[in-house]
């Protein structure tokens, strides 16, 4: 929770503000039954009409006061607590978006969706009720004691005795509770793994008849959420009962003895009358505590996962390292990583120089799309090191690192936006130059034959498009902003094999200052580039042109 209390910080005056208004209101609720008492006791024996008319005005204004700060207070929490958790997902997104490869593998994407979502929720939900009911409920139970303890001592005494038990319920039951929605939020992450991958994969499992097996397998996970939510709110749905119960008993207790001291003429019928709405007052007071305890340890749980991810230390910190003259542009020094305790590459050396293409060929999980990640810098290596024009790419910032890509990505997103956003992708990108890309990356003919060009809208993941014509929007995106260095990782797989010559012609004539590095399943796509490097196992089973690897790789 501390974490999140940094982000209400700078909202601690308009909290106060708040309070303030707040208790003004329950001041005022909890006047009504003491001039009740006081019209039923010293009013109404006099039998004037004026006098208990002006009284009875004065609680018509307490009933409207109270009714018109309680709306202006809640109005103020509920953008106070919009406000804090709006600055709290601001952070947590670019914290995410900050996260190495690394760190997305162990929080697992499912489970930084629903921190996104579910637990900043519920944080919002027990801000607004920590001003609301967390400041009134208070004031009521503890206000009602004061005053009560005026009216009627001994009643007072009788009430006083059953809260203790009240503390040690509600204390016991938090601790049992705080760890099962602890639990809980854990398998809904596997929930919003399921669902996330059925949503993508709806096509291949409705092309497999597998809808009966992937309803099993939701029905599965949904009923795990289902009996972990029904255990954390059986246990939390503890207190009602037992409070209702102990206040109940407190209730009969305080009029059987109020009966009792009436009829010796130790109290007054209003006194009476004024301590029993109080202890109504003080019994939803009671039950509202309990209610703030149930979204407390819920949000307790969501804290401390949205904490894990916002306080996750920096593992791709910046390291300084001398610059090595060379005339290479990229290098792959002894380079070796891992992601499990399995080797993934070992021992990779090769070098490129500006404006050279290398071509990468090898089996599946070979390798091929680890070299790129630690290219780009999404993984950091665990031995080498690898240089871009002499810099090792710890060295050099990430966003500067990351502008000298034009990269298209294995199964590449394409977004719920026009095709000119699609491209742009929020970089200032003139309509001519997209339009330029668009032609060397051979999409612009069939984006001509749409209604609005540029203007024409794709749906989620580009399903309005075909996979060659996906391909091609996603190179025009890469080649848009003329990079210095061009990753292609599969992107022309679904190409035909004209098509694919036309855009490797297009490559070689109009981007010779871009040193290009094409990822490819078919020898087609890489014989004619400057080097390829064939990988097996994560290690470099060859090495040089097409030419020189038919004569001495057999893997090739």
């Amino acid at each position: 929770m501390k974490k999140v209390f940094t982000y209400i910080k700078p909202c601690a005056m308009r909290m106060f503000i708040g309070f303030l208004i707040k208790v003004m209101g329950s001041l005022m609720d909890l006047g009504l039954p003491w001039v009740l008492a006081y019209i039923i006791d010293d009013i109404i024996p006099y039998r004037e009409i004026s006098r208990i008319v002006w009284w009875g005005v004065i609680m018509v204004l307490l009933s409207i006061g109270a009714r018109s700060f309680n709306i202006k207070a809640n109005r103020m929490a509920s953008k106070v607590s919009r406000d804090i958790v709006e600055n709290l997902r601001h952070d947590l997104f670019a914290k995410i978006q900050s996260l190495s490869g690394a760190q997305v593998d162990y929080f697992t994407v499912p489970s930084l969706e629903s921190r996104m979502t579910t637990d900043t929720y519920n944080i919002h939900h027990m801000i607004g009720m920590m001003q609301r009911m967390g400041v009134r409920a208070p004031i009521l139970l503890v206000g009602g004691i004061i005053i009560t303890s005026t009216l009627e001592p001994v009643l007072t005494l009788v009430l006083a005795g059953v809260l203790p038990f009240l503390g040690l319920v509600v204390i016991f039951v938090s601790k049992k509770g705080i760890p099962l929605y602890t639990n809980l939020q854990l398998s809904i992450d596997r929930m919003v793994r399921v669902v996330r991958e059925n949503v993508s994969g709806v096509r291949v499992i409705k092309a497999l008849s597998k809808s009966q097996y992937e309803k099993e397998r939701f029905s599965k996970v949904n009923r795990e959420v289902s009996d972990k939510e029904q255990r954390a709110g059986r246990t939390m749905a503890i207190t009602n009962p037992a409070m209702n119960f102990l206040l109940n008993i407190g209730l009969t207790l305080v009029v059987i003895v109020g009966a009792f001291r009436v009829n010796s003429g130790s109290s007054e019928p209003g006194k009476i009358v004024a301590f029993l709405s109080y202890f109504t007052i003080m019994l939803h007071a009671v039950m509202a505590i309990n209610r703030i305890f149930v979204v407390y340890s819920k949000a307790f749980a969501s804290a401390t996962r949205i904490a894990e991810v916002l306080e996750a230390e920096e593992d791709l910190k910046e390291t300084s390292f001398a610059p090595i003259d060379t005339k290479d542009h990229i290098v792959f020094d002894h380079v070796s990583f891992s992601y499990t305790k399995e080797p993934c590459i070992t021992d990779t050396n090769f070098t490129i120089k500006r404006g050279e293409s290398l071509g990468i060929i090898g089996s599946t999980g070979s390798g091929k799309t680890t070299l790129i990640n630690l290219l780009m810098r999404f993984y950091d290596v665990d031995e080498g090191k690898i240089l871009i024009d002499g810099q090792d790419v710890r060295s050099i910032p990430k966003q500067e690192l990351r502008r000298k890509f034009g990269v298209v990505f294995q199964n590449d997103v394409l977004f719920a936006d026009s095709i000119y956003e699609n491209i742009a992708l929020g970089r200032t990108i003139g309509r001519d130059r997209i339009w330029e890309a668009l032609e060397h990356a051979q999409a612009a003919s069939f984006i001509k034959e749409t209604d609005h060009q540029l203007e024409h809208m794709l749906t989620i993941r580009g399903t309005n498009l075909s996979g060659g014509q996906k391909q091609r929007l996603l190179i025009a995106r890469a080649l848009a902003d003329k990079p210095e260095i061009l990753i292609l990782d599969d992107s022309s797989s679904a190409l035909d094999y004209k098509t694919d010559a036309e855009l490797r012609k297009a490559l070689r004539e109009n981007y010779r200052g871009t040193t290009a590095i094409i990822i490819a399943q078919r020898i087609s796509s890489v014989m004619r580039l400057d080097h390829i490097l064939v990988i097996e196992d994560g290690q470099i089973a060859g090495y040089g042109t097409h030419n020189e690897l038919l004569d001495r790789c057999e893997v090739y």
